[in-house]
């Protein structure tokens, strides 16, 4: 990935992760966009699982949106198949049935041969390591593919925090935290208990015990890595994570704070003669790349019909927004 040194959030959530203090305490990120928070959580996680002996779904990432969930799977699939970990994908970029065959391992089954559907359904093994969600889709896999489980999570990530908490997204959260908790949440359960009468699917099991001081927590626990620009710090939002002894990890003083390379300045203008000073600007960044934002897709779309029809402007200027198909985008 042409690294040579790291970010200070990716140094600081490193420390915190990797070493004597091994997720110890769940990990509240408030970091800048542009900071490097996706390859924050994405190193420890892949180095930790780099050593697991079997391939079960161990880490998932939650995002708000397709477009930021391609970005963190880039991330990760750039750095993972080098210790023998898979990434997979589910934001409904494919139809549910390319998901589940990417996401899902099938036995293999020889012709003539009958099976019972419910030995082969116990046989279902998942594809992947680690998995890149949207809320939305996240849940159709849930409901209703066969084989996917998060029994053996390991860890939670959640980007884009203060977005995700805000909208429900079909509960996503309790049900996935739901689904995390074993059935066999005992404190020190006789051995015999966990032994299965025949060799059959993987189970995780999370005692309940004495863990560095906090009793009554599941071990082994699943881990939360909660991440934002922006990031809450309102406890009544918070709870809904249900974190373990969390740790806030900031970047800077304030909330809001931009990249220390980006410069920020402020034209002020009449309304309607908006379009003609960004045309002026425009055309003084010359062949210098750049982006527009708008309020909305409407409005995207206006400006950049408008901006197609000055003639001088020697740019190219494409639209980007949701009326565009994913493919095109």
């Amino acid at each position: 990935m042409g690294i040579s040194s790291l970010f200070p959030v990716q140094v600081a959530v490193w420390q915190e992760t990797i070493g004597p203090g091994l997720f110890e305490r769940d990990l509240c990120i408030n970091s800048p966009t542009g900071s490097g928070k996706t390859l924050s959580y994405a190193l420890p996680i892949v180095q930790t699982l780099s050593n697991r002996a079997v391939r079960c779904l161990r880490a998932l990432v939650v995002l708000p949106t397709r477009d930021l969930a391609l970005q963190v799977k880039d991330v990760f699939a750039a750095i993972a198949p080098a210790v023998g970990l898979s990434v997979g994908l589910a934001v409904g970029q494919s139809s549910i049935a390319d998901e589940i065959s990417e996401l899902i391992k099938r036995p293999k089954l020889e012709a003539g041969i009958c099976y019972d559907p419910e030995d082969v359904l116990q046989e279902l093994q998942s594809a992947v390591d680690i998995l890149v969600a949207t809320p939305g889709r996240l849940m159709d896999h849930i409901n209703a593919t066969r084989g996917f489980t998060l029994e053996h999570l390991c860890y939670l990530v959640v980007d884009e925090t203060d977005r995700l908490l805000r909208e429900a997204y079909q509960a996503w959260l309790p049900t996935v935290l739901q689904l995390t908790r074993s059935d066999n949440e005992n404190r020190f359960s006789d051995a015999s208990t966990f032994l299965p009468s025949a060799f059959g699917s993987l189970k995780t099991i999370r005692r309940c015990g004495v863990e560095r001081g906090f009793k009554d927590k599941p071990y082994p626990r699943l881990v939360k890595m909660v991440l934002s620009a922006t990031l809450t710090q309102d406890p009544n939002k918070l709870a809904q994570l249900d974190l373990h002894h969390p740790l806030f990890l900031t970047t800077g003083e304030t909330r809001y704070k931009l990249p220390e390379r980006l410069e920020s300045y402020k034209l002020i203008c009449e309304s309607k003669l908006k379009p003609l000073y960004l045309v002026a600007l425009l055309q003084s960044l010359g062949e210098e790349k750049c982006i527009v934002f708008t309020s909305s897709v409407e409005s995207t779309h206006r400006l950049c019909t408008l901006l197609n029809h000055f003639g001088e402007l020697r740019i190219k200027i494409k639209e980007y927004s949701g009326l565009q198909r994913q493919s095109v985008r």
